[in-house]
């Protein structure tokens, strides 16, 4: 059995030992290959959670995916998913991911807002280094919505709605709010922990 010492130790599982695991997995922030011209429009990325969370994200260090923190025995306060949403994820493998959004907005905040899961929001503002990683999808849905596809980012340049998510159109135009809607459903999933020093505004409380 090991020792944490004087680290955290938070459900059961050491901070140490949680950092350990997934940077063994996979050397942590491997890059495998240089940012493209439109994935340098992103400025970043987000990661939504209830503020009700943010002290255990900062006890362990960062972002972990779901499927990691039930192995090492740790209980999220406040979950953004309910049951269905849980067992769609582990069916499909989506809870060995963190999820990321392209935008500050996206349809299972809402609902999760809706229902009560969430009660005061937080979006994390998370740098867009993460797509050069070894391993990160894209979905142009909602991840765990039936028949949505997965994509290697070298797949994804072409599904993804640059235009409307970065250059100036009119949001009046129902064809553009369609598109947008639909851009703000899309993920990006990365396999592996997001340390604190990769997300911009984390906040002290």
């Amino acid at each position: 059995m090991s020792s944490c010492n004087s680290l955290i130790r938070i459900g059961g599982a050491c901070q140490a030992e949680l950092r350990w695991l997934y940077d063994g997995r996979g050397t942590l922030g491997t890059q495998r290959s240089q940012m493209t011209n439109d994935q340098k429009r992103i400025s970043f990325l987000y990661h939504f959670t209830d503020r009700r969370n943010l002290p255990q994200i900062l006890e362990l260090g960062g972002l972990y995916p779901l499927a990691e923190l039930r192995r090492q025995g740790v209980v999220v306060p406040a979950p953004g998913g309910n049951q269905w949403s849980h067992d769609a994820d582990a069916m499909k493998g989506m809870d060995e991911y963190v999820h990321l959004c392209f935008r500050p907005k996206h349809p299972m905040e809402f609902r999760a807002r809706e229902e009560g899961r969430i009660i005061d929001s937080v979006f994390l503002d998370v740098h867009p280094e993460v797509l050069q990683w070894e391993g990160v999808l894209f979905t142009p849905d909602v991840s765990n919505k039936s028949g949505v596809q997965r994509y290697a980012m070298e797949k994804a340049e072409e599904l993804i709605d640059y235009e409307v998510l970065y250059t100036r159109t009119d949001w009046r135009d129902p064809a553009i709010q369609q598109r947008l809607q639909q851009a703000e459903k899309c993920e990006v999933l990365v396999p592996r922990f997001i340390p604190l020093d990769l997300i911009r505004n984390f906040p002290n409380g």
